[in-house]
């Protein structure tokens, strides 16, 4: 049984996953139940017999879902679990945790308990490859076996959609004993065709949330216990490596300790790289067995085993062991010399990942890409090949000679057609070779059409072979030589080929055409060489006389292939359609073939094909045909190209400057292609200064050391790094490759004014008269500066006036030199009396933004109070006085009563002050006035004065500008790194412009200020378990904390002193906390499963009561807006986005559609919160409660806590 397993696995290894057959039986003939079609079923309860241990408990019973997922309970609505991350709330073993559908015979769902012994010792067998030390004795009793087959996801059908034809195939095991319960999980090759499914109640927004796999309890949110759960995937990266990697050795197969009797903590995924496993079925085993060695060979055995988390130096690197029995006078291996991925990687494709093998390393094609590893061309994709023909031919009795004469092909990847045409052959030389289809027929197989388990020729070759193909034609034994050598592939990724003809070939009447019927070619194969022979006829046709002649070939094709992996012995090639011709007017020789390869037993003449199999589908040349379940198949754009509406178009890589700065990127069709430029050498991905004195161009200087983008609407802060032409010279249309904006320059590499286009929108038309587009007359006056409007001071230079992302003016107008500022009207003149001098507070034009200063606690009292008072208070009515800026004025009077008194800068009397009728009291300003700001010097990068949002990411807290209310996603950066930290709650001091956060790993609270080179410094570090929400009052110069851990809600200064604990009782899951400081109340969330609620208290802990209990599942995040007064929060169960007033009332629905939000913050007319099943910072307008715009850092992982920065203290003065 070894020996057998060990062969399957080292045909597992030839391949990128699992084949069908390694799957457990399943279906009607195997016995098992069917799942009812449909959106959202679930089985009945299978009684299991005896019941497995689970998660430390029996299992009595299972249930079976549709969307991916198996449990002990029954489900509860799909709606409270199928968008939801782990954990879930109710036990779930979820091989593929998605919105799936089977309603219209979209695939079926199957399960049983089965305890036959070949399911038994499959099943063993995978569970000995991930447990290779702890399993030896390991034999289960019995297994209940769910598959998903050809499952699709859920869709919103309408007259003009159609279903989907992307399916997915899994299957989930498990496997027990009285003792032990493991879990496998099996993904087939091709098997996952879709990695996510849009959710229902906002299936019109363009958010597709991935599946999970993995397992959960149902109590994994409960911070106080680690629960039992485990996540394998829940990205498209990793979901997209199930079916490629393993934690058994064996692609796509993966295994878990579950249960047992004896205490188990957590889940255990298998790990066991390199080691053979044990009890795979002998059926299957043979029937591997006998596709790789048909002669009895079963000499050499490898093993697979594959790391997610392996990387070398930049590439994806897989380990892979071997375990060799072969005869040690053939093969011979020494540790001390073998070649490993560190070394190697830079032989790879840019496409291509490196794997180590014990005996060396080799490169392997990423997904999408098709070749040898060394040359990776794009999956589908239209290509050509390049090359020169010599030959010495004696046709009949002449002598003919040719030298270099062109040959061209052209190489439709998609449906595996080839066209060869050679020019420049004299005429009874090419009439002569057109029966020789070989010359054709080596590109047929480089690039036919595979058939599942199949590889085309330049899947093994690459672009560097040999052909060597003789060919004796019948009944005259002539016999002419071929040889065809393949150079790599050049600049434009154009496969290069040299080819030499030499022999007797029988003469052919001119007017004869000749016809060759469909055929089928055996391939046989080894580490370095692939041969085939075979006899072929053909019909030569003059006028009305036909012939049928004939001819015998032998052909090998050397290459240097991978000589760690084994290839499969033999493959078939068909050929469904060949066509051959010779062209007398253009004197071009012309071969037409269409192919497709597969394995050397499927020889059944009738069995239907599938179109991606034969040629017969409809999708286009630059689409790649995928098959599906029978006859159909979809239509995907092949890498490098993607749907844009009307069909795949080429996607320009170099836009995003994949090259390194001393090379230049060159866009083809489907691809691209770097080259160092003069003075440098390397691959274009990595160039050295080789010494040269050449001087660089100003483009290909600036690309070493890029400016700033320059300036203009929307300017970003990245450097730019500018595309220069062949020459060095900058290209006339430069676009900026992470923001999407473009514009045109000089031949100095200056921006012509005018010329910027907003990302999304028609790039501009440069290096061309249309170029100078009309402009508007704001930017023909940036072009042509006049003088600074007459007025006040006027000054000599030239004003280059500002406008807007549309060129037209912006209403507030400020010269850079001198300083002073005014507004101007729709024309660009100056309004009278706007003007205002250097160092003072800049005029208010046009229209507010919605950035203007919000009114201040005086402004809004005196507001309140006018609106009480009707709008027209009586003359014994008070309301209080404000200044310009909003504040208290100093001295406050009751009306025209005569009493008057002075106030501190919060509005409040000063006890003694008040004055009687007839005199005033002596009051001093509490608030200093405006002063100019000093110029920061040249080392000192100021921080930044508009409002930005900052969020905690686990070990780092995250910038992000606001523009207005829309995220400036381009100027996004980390703001601070706080190594093994896991950032939770966040908050901002406005008056000493400082961040403060709660660290749950590190069990501590922590500052810093945001002033530039500021230390973070820890505040408080014991007495805490897990910190999470954090509030800042920054009046009161107080902050407040939940403790989960704990269960208490404390407060401390902002030092840390005078600390105290202000609620300790009936607090299960407190989380979010959010501070009112101008009221002095205090508000929080407890998510307790049982009774959550939304809390309120004074600040000081006084007046405690419950704002809201009521239609609430898990409300993660709070926020507290100052200037709507409006208390919101975000529920992660039920999916709402809500507010109300402080007082509870007055409460209403803002967006229902939530995915799994975490924190939320206020600001202007927008929502911002942390969503955890995008991993993202999601914004959502206030008023219509849509969904604006998302931003995802690059680097995925949860976000916790989001807070605001504004310029100004809300509820202050500035």
């Amino acid at each position: 049984m070894r020996a057998v397993a060990a062969v399957l696995v080292a045909a597992l290894a030839v391949g990128t996953a699992l084949p069908r057959p390694g799957l457990l039986p399943h279906g009607p003939a195997s016995g098992d139940a069917r799942l009812q079609p449909g959106d959202d079923e679930s089985s009945p309860g299978v009684l299991l017999r005896p019941a497995p241990r689970l998660y430390g408990h029996s299992a009595r019973r299972l249930y079976v879902g549709t969307n991916g997922v198996i449990s002990t309970q029954d489900f509860p609505r799909e709606t409270q679990y199928v968008d939801d991350d782990f954990p879930t709330d109710f036990p779930v073993i979820a091989p593929f945790l998605a919105d799936l559908d089977t309603s219209g015979d979209r695939g079926n769902i199957y399960y049983r308990q089965d305890n036959s012994p070949d399911v038994l010792d499959q099943a063993v067998g995978y569970i000995q490859a991930g447990f290779p030390h702890t399993t030896s004795s390991f034999m289960p009793t019995n297994a209940f076996i769910a598959t998903w087959e050809d499952v699709g996801a859920y869709q919103e059908l309408s007259q003009d959609t159609e279903p989907s034809r992307k399916l997915n195939t899994f299957q989930a095991v498990i496997a027990y004993n009285d003792e032990d319960t493991y879990a496998i999980f099996l993904y087939p090759e091709g098997g996952l065709r879709f990695l996510g499914t849009r959710p229902k109640e906002s299936y019109n927004v363009q958010l597709e949330l991935p599946a999970r796999v993995g397992f959960s309890w149902g109590d994994g949110d409960d911070p106080k216990r680690d629960g039992l759960f485990h996540s394998l995937a829940s990205s498209e990266p990793a979901l997209r490596n199930l079916e490629r990697e393993s934690n058994t050795g064996v692609p796509g197969v993966w295994v878990f300790h579950v249960g047992s009797v004896a205490p188990l903590e957590h889940v255990e995924p298998g790990a066991a790289p390199g080691i053979v496993p044990k009890g795979l079925p002998a059926s299957l085993g043979q029937e591997w067995s006998h596709r790789l060695h048909p002669n009895g060979d079963h000499s050499a055995q490898q093993s697979y085993s594959a790391s997610p988390s392996s990387y070398s130096s930049g590439h994806h690197g897989v380990g892979v062991e071997e375990d060799v029995h072969g005869n040690p006078d053939v093969f011979t291996y020494s540790a001390a010399s073998r070649e490993t991925c560190a070394q190697h990687h830079r032989h790879c494709s840019p496409h291509a990942f490196c794997t180590d093998y014990t005996t060396g390393a080799c490169c392997h094609c990423q997904a999408t890409y098709y070749g040898n590893g060394r040359q990776c061309l794009p999956e589908g994709a239209v290509h050509r090949l390049n090359g020169k023909v010599s030959g010495s031919l004696t046709v009949g009795q002449a002598s003919v000679r040719f030298q270099d004469v062109d040959l061209h092909a052209y190489i439709v990847g998609s449906d595996g057609r080839t066209y060869t045409a050679i020019s420049g052959v004299p005429q009874p030389a090419a009439r002569a070779l057109l029966p020789l289809l070989p010359i054709g027929g080596l590109f047929a197989w480089l690039f036919a059409l595979e058939e599942p388990g199949s590889e085309n020729g330049f899947s093994i070759t690459g672009a560097e072979f040999t052909q060597n193909l003789e060919v004796t034609f019948y009944p005259g034994e002539e016999t002419v030589h071929v040889t065809q050598t393949a150079e790599g592939l050049g600049a434009d990724n154009y496969l290069s080929l040299k080819t030499h003809i030499q022999g007797r070939v029988p003469f052919l009447q001119e007017n004869t055409t000749v016809h060759i019927a469909p055929y089928k070619e055996l391939y046989h194969y080894s580490s370095s060489a692939v041969t085939s022979s075979a006899q072929r006829e053909y019909i030569l046709v003059a006028g009305t006389a036909n012939q049928t002649m004939s001819y015998f070939l032998r052909q090998n094709i050397t290459f240097a292939g991978c000589p760690h992996t084994r290839l499969l012995a033999q493959q078939r090639l068909s050929v469904a359609h060949a066509f051959t011709l010779y062209d007398s007017q253009e004197h071009v020789l012309r071969y037409a073939l269409a192919a497709h390869i597969g394995s050397a037993g499927d020889n059944a003449e009738n069995s239907p094909v599938n179109p991606c199999h034969d040629s017969t589908h409809t999708c286009e040349a630059t689409a790649h045909c995928q098959p599906g379940t029978g006859m159909e198949y979809t239509c995907e754009c092949a890498a490098g190209y993607r749907r844009d509406g009307r069909g795949c178009r080429d996607m320009d890589e170099c836009a995003k400057n994949p090259c390194h700065p001393a090379a230049v990127c060159y866009n083809t069709p489907g691809s691209f292609s770097c080259r160092c430029q003069p003075g440098y050498e390397g691959d274009g991905f990595q160039c050295t200064h080789v010494g040269s004195t050449q001087r660089l161009t100003p483009c290909q200087h600036e690309q070493l050391y890029p400016r700033e983008v320059p300036p203009g609407p929307s300017p970003v802060s990245n450097g730019h790094v500018p595309q220069c032409d062949e020459e060095g010279q900058y290209r006339p249309l430069q676009c900026h490759s992470s923001t999407g904006y473009c514009w045109c320059v000089d031949a100095a590499g200056q921006e012509i004014a005018g010329t910027r286009t907003a990302p999304g929108s028609t790039p501009p038309r440069c290096g061309t008269p249309e170029s100078v587009q009309q402009l508007t007359p704001c930017e023909h006056a940036r072009l042509h500066p006049r003088e600074v409007p007459p007025g006040p001071s006027p000054v000599s230079n030239g004003h280059v006036p500002q406008c807007d992302e549309e060129g037209r003016y912006r209403p507030l107008q400020c010269h850079s030199s001198t300083g002073y500022c005014w507004c101007v009207d729709e024309s660009g003149q100056e309004i009278a009396g706007t003007r205002t001098a250097p160092g003072s507070t800049p005029p208010r034009c046009g229209t507010p933004e919605s950035t203007e200063r919000p009114r201040t606690m005086c402004e809004r009292w005196q507001q309140s109070l006018l609106e009480h008072y009707g709008g027209s208070p009586r003359s014994d009515q008070y309301v209080p006085q404000c200044d310009v800026e909003g504040n208290f004025t100093p001295l406050q009077c009751h009306g025209d009563s005569g009493y008057c008194w002075c106030v501190d800068e919060s509005g409040r009397e000063i006890q003694g002050t008040r004055s009687e009728p007839g005199s005033t009291p002596p009051c001093l300003p509490s608030v200093a006035p405006p002063s100019v700001r000093p110029s920061p010097r040249t080392d000192v990068s100021p921080p930044a004065t508009g409002t930005f949002l900052l969020y905690a990411q686990g070990q780092q807290i995250g910038y992000l500008p606001l523009n207005g209310t829309r995220l400036q996603k381009e100027a996004a950066k980390t703001l601070l790194s706080l190594h093994g930290s896991i950032v939770v709650g966040i908050d901002y001091d406005c008056r000493e412009k400082t961040i403060y956060w709660t660290d749950v790993a590190g069990r501590t609270i922590s500052r810093a200020s945001l002033e530039p080179g500021a230390e973070p410094e820890t505040i408080i570090s014991s007495g805490l378990i897990s910190p999470e929400g954090l509030a800042v009052d920054h009046l009161r110069r107080a902050m407040f904390w939940t403790d989960s851990g704990l269960d208490k809600i404390e407060r401390a200064r902002l030092d840390g002193s005078e600390r105290r604990v202000l609620f300790d009782t009936d607090l299960v899951n407190p989380r979010a906390i959010a501070v009112d400081p101008v009221r002095g109340n205090l508000y929080w969330t407890d998510w307790n499963r049982e009774a959550p609620k939304i809390e309120t208290s004074t600040v000081n802990g006084a007046n405690r009561r419950v704002l809201v209990n009521k239609d609430i599942g898990l409300p993660n995040g709070l926020t507290f807006d100052p200037f709507s007064k409006l208390l919101c929060w975000a529920d992660a169960g039920t999916k709402h986005l809500e507010c109300t007033f402080p007082d509870g009332t007055g409460r209403r629905v803002i967006q229902n559609n939530l995915n799994y939000p975490f924190s939320i913050i206020s600001y202007a007319n927008h929502f911002y919160h942390t969503d955890w099943r995008r991993d993202g910072v999601i914004a959502v307008d206030k008023e219509t409660g849509f969904f604006t715009e998302e931003y995802l850092p690059e680097q995925r992982s949860h976000l916790y806590g989001i807070t605001a920065v504004y310029p100004y203290c809300p509820g202050a003065r500035r």
